[in-house]
């Protein structure tokens, strides 16, 4: 593990703080008039999710973690535990349905995602950039409605509601963006 200063840190560093690993969530560098500068950091625990803001120095050291990334497949959920399997060894493993947080929707049958170990453990899954879901659900297209910007909702296959452009109608297959949940562009 390489020991970083605490203005280094970076939104998305791993980092081992206080017995426990936390990610960065939100880094903000502050140099107030009066006495040094300092990063201002918001992290999450990757073990319990408990959240924890915390000043680190330039001076101080800080020790960054490398997580080992594996693509493993989703199986299927079991008593809100979702199944995943290394396509190379056939190994199983179970994590909680929470650890999608409100992206779980996107996840679909056979879909391969990114899961994060540190030693043996896995600590966190991430879903591809981009999904392609079918509307199910939309208003018709308001004729003359073609301004650059306009949108209206729709209901996904998964039960998702995002705003798409009024082109689009029920029984399209759209491309979403998982990071921000929004409309992309047709399949």
């Amino acid at each position: 593990m390489a020991k970083i200063n605490g203005n280094e840190i970076r939104p998305g560093n791993v980092l081992e703080h206080n017995n426990g690993l936390w990610v960065a969530v939100k880094v903000d560098h502050v140099k107030p008039g009066k006495g040094g500068a300092f990063a201002q950091v918001e992290m999450k625990n990757l073990r319990n999710g408990s959240k924890l803001n915390e000043r680190f120095r330039s001076a101080d050291k800080v020790e960054k973690v490398r997580l080992d990334q594996k693509d493993q497949q989703f199986l299927y959920e079991n008593d809100g535990m979702l199944v995943f399997m290394d396509t190379e060894t056939y190994e199983q493993i179970e994590l909680p349905a929470d650890i999608l947080g409100e992206r779980r929707p996107f996840l679909q049958d056979g879909m391969t995602i990114q899961i994060e170990y540190h030693e043996s453990e896995a600590l966190n899954a991430s879903l591809p950039a981009k999904v392609t879901c079918v509307v199910e659900e939309t208003e018709p297209a308001v004729k003359g409605q073609t301004a650059a910007n306009s949108f209206k909702p729709a209901i996904l296959d998964n039960g998702m509601r995002i705003m798409i452009p009024p082109f689009i109608d029920v029984g399209q297959a759209v491309v979403v963006h998982t990071e921000t949940m929004e409309y992309s562009e047709r399949a």
